[in-house]
């Protein structure tokens, strides 16, 4: 991403970017629903050529349109925050990433289903999607704190979604750490990318705990528990496909964030956004 881009992304306010995308809800009469409803052309719209029905339905979910300094401007389908050519006008949304640890120190990892419609079949973290844009995930009170409140619900939810981990054991099994958020940005399959504001999250199972994985398929066609040598040794392999916000986390954070799993206190509740950009 250049300079220039950066420098529009900072220089759109609110109203300027409600006026450039008419299709968001102004935050404060946002309908406080999961999705907006979709319409019967919806899975024949040329740019859903070809992609699974389920997947489809889920871009018409409300995320969460940011300006640069994480502020809600409003809700936005996940379908307009995703298409290059509102990302390139400076089009930018919440996100969250999440790490789970088990007790031997491994990471879960997924491989995206090939029927995602962005970054198919690519090995990423546990999990990473949206906070919506409704009262429990958006961050009310609009402190940090309670955005990342609003972040962990969403992740509690898509936790189970996703990989089919109970929200009960979420949230009584492990603890979450907040460590800070990334402000990146990528192109994807055409004609899709991410521009995201992502908070990322460590979650460390408790001594003698572990999780039910039941992935679903149609998010997630694989998984494995890693240790350090172990993801070191995919990267190697040409064979195997990251997506580029774990590959911007890992060159950037992962392994020394890693070392410090026992006491995460150096490094966690970083107020700042860092701009990977």
């Amino acid at each position: 991403m250049t300079q220039q881009f950066s420098k529009l992304v900072e220089s759109l306010g609110a109203q300027e970017i409600l006026d450039e995308f008419p299709e968001i809800i102004p935050v404060q009469k946002r309908p406080n629903t999961h999705s907006s409803s979709s319409s019967s052309e919806e899975s024949s719209d040329n740019v859903f050529s070809g992609h699974d029905e389920e997947q489809i339905k889920l871009m018409n979910e409300n995320c969460i349109v940011l300006d640069w300094n994480d502020e809600a401007v409003g809700a936005g389908t996940k379908k307009l925050c995703h298409l290059m050519k509102n990302i390139e006008k400076g089009l930018l949304h919440r996100a969250f990433s999440i790490f789970i640890f088990n007790e031997q120190g491994e990471l879960l990892l997924q491989q995206r289903a090939s029927e995602k419609i962005t970054f198919p079949d690519l090995w990423t973290n546990t999990c990473c999607s949206h906070p919506l844009c409704v009262d429990d995930e958006i961050g009310l009170k609009g402190t940090l704190e309670s955005k990342v409140d609003g972040a962990r619900t969403a992740a509690i939810r898509k936790l189970d979604q996703e990989l089919g981990i109970p929200q009960q054991q979420t949230k009584e099994h492990g603890q979450f750490h907040f460590l800070n958020r990334i402000h990146y940005m990528a192109p994807s399959n055409e004609p899709w990318g991410e521009h995201e504001i992502d908070y990322i999250f460590f979650y460390k199972l408790n001594k003698g705990q572990d999780l039910t994985v039941q992935p679903n398929l149609n998010e997630v066609q694989d998984y494995k528990w890693v240790n350090k040598n172990t993801l070191q040794e995919m990267f190697k392999d040409s064979n195997l496909k990251f997506t580029p916000w774990f590959k911007l986390i890992c060159e950037s954070y992962l392994f020394e964030w890693w070392g410090k799993l026992d006491d995460l206190s150096g490094v966690e509740n970083d107020r700042r956004i860092h701009r990977l950009l």
